[in-house]
């Protein structure tokens, strides 16, 4: 690995396991777990930094100086690699989706500040440069700038999120993730054993295309997986009262904050299904905490 990015990676802290303490829980012989990967970093948490690490790796001794990304105004991804770049001493470029807001929200406003050139795009220029080879599309995309999808979706994504099951120390039976792109969920069934359950809760609406792109990413397609897709709240960053009510009480009994967007819709998905008996007793759930908190501000929390 660069040394630049092992010395930034010494800032990191150890990802932690949690059990969580609930008499619903108990109820149903049901144990709950959270990989508590929103600990990782304060800035570049969850499965952001699994799936840039070794990106970032690439851009390093590959000998180029500017990565070229996408995402939305409150944008986890390009929120992790703005901060990633301005430690790394890597020129930054952000194409975000929709017009430029008159003021600049505090995610924005940060990216700006750690070095992130901001170009705000039209929603349709914005799917086609989701939709099609960026180097026909994409304006101002030289030899020498390195292109990373929306999400940090790439194949060098996987070998990061996977060193988060190998840093699991215990048995369990199933192992669930929030789902957008499928890339983390994809690294996760990867570095899976056939024998475990694999679960990504989808963040979106009709997202029955991520089935065909998870199984791009995969190495063998097996049978241990699947996407709930039954709990998104009416779409991407959608959300309602009682979402709101759920996140705001396990955090009050927990201590651990979730994010409206992934985590908030893939624990209330969870207890869901444990009241719905879809879990044998003597269950052991383990759920990835993708972190992604500073999203929270989107929703003035």
């Amino acid at each position: 690995m660069h040394l630049k990015l092992t010395q930034l990676e010494q800032a990191f802290n150890s990802s932690t396991l949690t059990r969580i303490n609930d008499g619903l829980l108990d109820q149903y012989d049901v144990e709950l777990w959270i990989k508590r990967d929103d600990l990782l970093h304060p800035v570049i948490s969850g499965n952001k930094w699994r799936k840039l690490k070794y990106v970032l790796d690439d851009v390093l001794s590959s000998g180029l100086s500017t990565i070229v990304s996408m995402g939305g105004a409150y944008s986890n991804h390009l929120h992790a690699l703005a901060y990633a770049g301005h430690a790394l001493q890597l020129n930054t470029f952000g194409f975000i989706r929709g017009e430029q807001p008159e003021v600049l929200n505090p995610t924005l406003l940060e990216m700006r500040d750690w070095g992130m050139t901001l170009k705000f795009v039209s929603r349709v220029d914005y799917r086609s440069f989701r939709n099609t080879n960026p180097s026909s599309v994409i304006p101002d995309l030289a030899p020498h700038h390195y292109w990373l999808p929306e999400g940090g979706a790439t194949i060098l994504a996987l070998k990061g999120v996977s060193e988060l099951v190998h840093e699991i120390d215990m048995s369990y039976d199933t192992l669930c993730a929030p789902c957008g792109t499928g890339t983390t969920l994809a690294g996760i069934i990867n570095a899976s054993a056939q024998e475990i359950a694999v679960l990504g809760f989808s963040a979106l609406k009709n997202s029955e295309y991520l089935t065909s792109d998870v199984k791009k990413l995969l190495i063998s397609d097996g049978a241990n997986w699947q996407i709930i897709r039954d709990y998104h709240f009416g779409g991407f960053a959608k959300v309602n009262d009682e979402l709101m009510a759920f996140i705001e009480n396990f955090e009050q009994r927990t201590s651990i904050p979730l994010d409206p967007i992934y985590t908030g819709k893939m624990m209330y998905g969870l207890y869901d299904l444990i009241k719905m008996q879809y879990f044998k007793p003597g269950h052991r759930i383990i759920a990835l905490h993708t972190g992604g908190l500073q999203g929270k501000r989107g929703f003035g929390l």
